[in-house]
């Protein structure tokens, strides 16, 4: 394993130690709370991020997303296409995304980053072109920063909004 896999796994791994703090005790309406109705909540932030990793993940290794592969999409039990992410979610579709079991999702977001770190403990062709509808082609080392980026930031907002949910209880 290289430096660039080890820098990977380590950026991985800060999101997926942070994902259980956010939602310990948190609560199913702590979860779905909003500060008003055009925000999202925690539990929103912490599926769409666990979605798009799994989503563009699978992608890139030609694999069934864990979602519908170890029978998330029913243990989630959310109204919503199996293949959404939560990429242009509206307020309506937000309000959706509620959580009878806290635990469903966190194993969801657990069984995602295992198979990221299997993965990225692997991974070898960093300067492979993977997308190449940008200019420049968006290569495999690209797409593990962005999707990591995109989690870094979803995870930091879901531990500001579980700061704000702690406060006004």
């Amino acid at each position: 394993m290289g430096a660039a896999n080890d820098l990977l796994l380590d950026g991985y791994d800060r999101i997926a130690q942070s994902v259980p703090d956010v939602l310990d005790g948190l609560g199913t309406d702590g979860a779905a709370w909003r500060p008003d109705d055009e925000s999202n909540s925690v539990g929103w932030l912490v599926w769409h991020l666990t979605r798009v990793m799994d989503d563009h993940l699978a992608g890139l290794t030609g694999d069934e997303q864990v979602l519908t592969s170890e029978g998330y999409d029913e243990r989630l039990g959310l109204d919503l296409p199996v293949g959404d992410t939560g990429y242009g979610h509206d307020a309506d579709d937000v309000a959706k995304v509620r959580f009878a079991d806290l635990d469903a999702l966190a194993a969801y977001h657990r069984a995602v980053q295992e198979r990221a770190a299997a993965y990225l403990a692997t991974v070898t062709d960093l300067d492979r072109v993977v997308d190449e509808r940008w200019d420049p082609p968006v290569t495999l080392g690209v797409r593990l920063v962005s999707v990591l980026d995109d989690a870094a930031r979803h995870v930091g907002q879901a531990q500001y909004l579980r700061g704000l949910v702690d406060r006004r209880a």
